[in-house]
């Protein structure tokens, strides 16, 4: 495939970009990036605190009918959340096999656990379900804002919801999220899906009564004939993970969510103790939204890494690039399928890399083959498992301080010994308990 003029400028100027086109593992560190209190302001133009806040609000509102139709949300109080995981075996595992210094402390963000959806996705997606459902339950006098939202569980609620239509695009994740909760709340749901969905997730899809549209063509192409057949359908709506506010705000509220848990842990992060994620990337809803909420609360106290498969390096490019949502992956001459086929996403959100553009740190690439490999680390050591695609944010911390660039920014933000050693870092993982048997033995058995 050709690539364009402007990506040929910047794989002439840039070595990142060369190894982008070369498909080699690379880090790429944000140019613009800035102190938070110089771009706050200007973000809460767009989202605000108030905002989040209130995205909270609504979730503890539904609780009593998630906890009722899902009982394995009993234990959090009907709230779907996941557990923060220290990982040491995992770190030393990684230490001695990769030669690398992992400083601090190292834990697991367990989103791959969620309950209904079992990814990062139940976050967002389940979201803008239930405020959609809202929406048109108020709209149409079905509920009022002081009921108590268990009426949703109600047969004439599910009859009510089942003359509308939602939809989305989805590469996985995000389909089985929209179509597990949009189904059970009585809509009728289409899930167009592309060319890298795992075929165990649209029969999953079709197992909950949900109408699964398979596309050859990849995500972008998927979202954008989804949008088209919602926009025909006056009963429609569609799920858009390249430019919803309400997905980005699902994924907001975990950033507060983590407070409780850095308590019970005993964590505290400010100036002396620095808060470093690593967040596997595709379209880059669920992590731009993740990234936000997180600099919303710690600031500059807080550092926060993308990480994205070498053959689908979306956001790094449409944020390195400026082109936003216009830039493929193609530019770059990058084609094939990724084995981190929830990370396959050839043009990133635009809404996403502008509102991040200046408050990510950077960005790592990694080769699927190695994702096998953190995969069976991660399941020796702690015994978990979790999908190869959320295995992605593993290259960031065994890696950081061996790019010269790491070393740079981390001297250039004070991360010195000092502080690294009393630091969290937290890889978070994206996806994984759905995923059946069948499919971890065949992961299991994956050498790339």
């Amino acid at each position: 495939m050709a690539i364009k003029e402007y990506a040929k400028e910047m794989i002439a100027s840039n070595q990142v970009f060369r190894d982008i086109a070369e498909q080699k593992e690379t880090l790429w560190i944000n140019d613009k990036y800035l102190p938070f209190e110089m771009v706050d302001g200007v973000c809460q133009l767009v989202v605000n605190d108030e905002d989040i806040a209130d995205a909270e609000r609504r979730l503890q509102k539904f609780a009593p009918y998630i906890r009722k139709c899902f009982p394995e949300t009993v234990p959090d109080g009907g709230l779907i959340e996941s557990p923060l995981k220290d990982i040491p075996e995992m770190k030393k595992a990684l230490e001695e096999t990769y030669d690398a210094e992992i400083p601090g402390r190292l834990l697991l963000k367990m989103d791959s656990h969620l309950a209904i959806a079992g990814s990062v996705k139940a976050r967002g997606g389940i979201y803008e379900v239930l405020k959609h459902a809202e929406d048109l339950a108020l709209q149409e006098g079905m509920i009022t804002e002081d009921d108590n939202y268990e009426r949703f569980a109600d047969d004439d609620m599910k009859e009510f919801f089942g003359r509308y239509t939602v939809q989305v695009g989805s590469t996985g994740n995000l389909g089985l999220s929209i179509g597990i909760m949009s189904a059970f709340l009585g809509f009728k749901v289409k899930v167009h899906m592309s060319a890298d969905a795992r075929q165990w997730k649209k029969d999953m899809l079709r197992s909950k009564g949900v109408e699964v549209i398979e596309y050859d063509d990849d995500y972008s192409a998927a979202v954008l004939e989804g949008r088209r057949q919602s926009d025909l359908d006056p009963s429609s709506y569609f799920v858009d993970d390249e430019y919803s506010v309400p997905l980005f705000l699902g994924y907001a509220v975990a950033a507060r969510r983590l407070l409780g848990q850095f308590d019970e842990k005993g964590i505290t992060v400010d100036e002396d103790h620095p808060l470093i994620v690593y967040i596997p990337c595709g379209v880059g809803g669920a992590p731009g939204g993740v990234c936000y909420g997180l600099k919303r609360l710690f600031g500059d106290n807080v550092h926060v890494f993308f990480c994205e498969p070498t053959l689908f390096p979306s956001v790094l490019l449409g944020m390195a690039s400026d082109r936003h949502n216009e830039v493929n992956v193609s530019d770059f001459g990058l084609t094939g399928m990724s084995a981190a086929d929830g990370l396959a996403c050839a043009s990133p959100s635009g809404f996403v890399t502008r509102i991040d553009r200046n408050l990510l740190s950077g960005d790592f690439t990694v080769r699927d083959a190695i994702l096998f490999d953190y995969m069976r680390m991660l399941k020796a050591t702690e015994d978990v498992f979790i999908e190869p695609s959320s295995c992605a944010a593993f290259i960031a911390p065994v890696n950081i301080m061996k790019y010269d660039a790491g070393k740079a920014y981390l001297e250039k933000h004070g991360l010195d010994a000092e502080k690294l050693a009393a630091s969290t870092q937290i890889c978070w993982a994206t996806g994984g308990r759905l995923v059946p048997d069948e499919i971890w033995d065949k992961y299991m058995n994956t050498y790339l």
